[in-house]
């Protein structure tokens, strides 16, 4: 079976500094990485990593507007990928909230329904924290 390469797409990355220190973090792990720019929403994200079989789908102007940065990474897996996340995370400051692997069924979604799934997902983490802590806050009055 053919390896392929491990690499990162940013998304709405826009300062520079930033952008340097991901993709030094990577690069020293051997990660190739690649900017998109901020119209590729309206691509599937196979087509953005340049996989077999994927075309570019005609530019619509819709208004979308994703204004957090988003990581893909792809061919990274298991302890591998536990490496990886540790790594950003002490190099990076703030963290990256929005990173995604991705996967022989994501690879099939546009850009755009990923990064609205990935919110979907996030705000759906941070309102169990709060209930978490609300619970937490009830306990320790009883």
């Amino acid at each position: 079976m053919l390896k392929r390469d491990e690499q990162a797409l940013l998304y709405q990355f826009k300062d520079e500094g930033r952008i340097a220190v991901v993709e030094k973090t990577l690069h020293r792990l051997g990660i190739k990485t690649r900017l998109i720019p901020p119209d590729a929403y309206q691509q599937k994200v196979g087509y953005l990593l340049g996989r077999k079989g994927f075309r570019p789908l005609p530019a619509e102007v819709d208004g979308f507007i994703f204004p957090h940065e988003v990581l893909l990474l792809d061919n990274i897996k298991g302890k591998r990928l536990d490496a990886v996340l540790a790594a950003l995370q002490e190099s990076v400051r703030p963290g990256l909230h929005y990173k995604a692997v991705v996967t022989p069924f994501n690879s099939f979604w546009t850009l755009r329904r990923l990064c609205e799934t990935m919110q979907k997902e996030h705000s759906f983490m941070i309102a169990q924290e709060k209930e978490k802590e609300r619970r937490g806050r009830i306990h320790e009055k009883e």
